[in-house]
């Protein structure tokens, strides 16, 4: 089976778009999904003359892009409450999702989604990680224990530094090999190159 990379950040709510149609869109073109979580920050933050950690976009584009959002939520039919607080911090979950074992990271990710983007809860928050890892059956002591420990920590940094080699500027993310494809807008783009690359 082919497969295709999907970096995501938890702040980003078109990683959250992508991260609900990418499994079944996936699926039927016969493409296996590498969810690999990571944090957008560092990228961000190597921006010349521009420090901040986030996107500072200035007040029109920040209009369009809930704009924007909304509207492709409307479209895909995926459920969709403007966070109160945008945007949030997705460290932590980046690190219980990197530390998951790989049979339930889409569940925990897509979960996490969820409380952000749909119930309007606080991902930064202990609690309400420890909250979502209840509702998907996981032992939150210790997936919390395995997120925090400085190797995993390490790890994550490392896959931060290693996204960036590969030319990752954003979130979502599709990578097919060394083929870089970003945004949600260019997951089926991914899928068909995934498939048979037509250059």
């Amino acid at each position: 089976m082919d497969s295709i990379e999907f970096w995501y950040e938890f702040a980003s709510p078109y990683s959250y778009m992508a991260a609900e149609r990418i499994g079944r869109m996936a699926a039927a073109a016969g493409v296996a999904v590498q969810w690999c979580p990571f944090v957008i920050g560092p990228i961000l933050k190597l921006r010349p003359g521009q420090a901040s950690a986030t996107q500072d976009a200035p007040p029109a584009q920040k209009a369009y892009r809930r704009r924007d959002v909304e509207r492709l939520c409307l479209q895909y039919g995926i459920a969709l409450n403007w966070p109160t607080a945008y945007p949030r911090n997705g460290l932590l979950a980046a690190r219980v999702a990197l530390a998951a074992d790989g049979s339930w990271r889409e569940q925990f990710s897509r979960a996490v989604y969820c409380a952000n983007f749909v119930d309007d809860r606080e991902i930064s928050d202990e609690a309400v990680i420890r909250a979502v890892l209840r509702g998907i059956g996981q032992d939150e002591d210790a997936a919390l224990a395995a997120a925090l420990t400085p190797a995993n920590k390490a790890l994550l940094v490392a896959r931060v530094e290693h996204a960036m080699a590969r030319g990752i500027f954003g979130a979502p993310s599709f990578m097919v090999g060394d083929e870089l494809f970003w945004g949600n807008d260019r997951l089926e783009q991914a899928l068909s190159w995934a498939r048979q690359p037509w250059l």
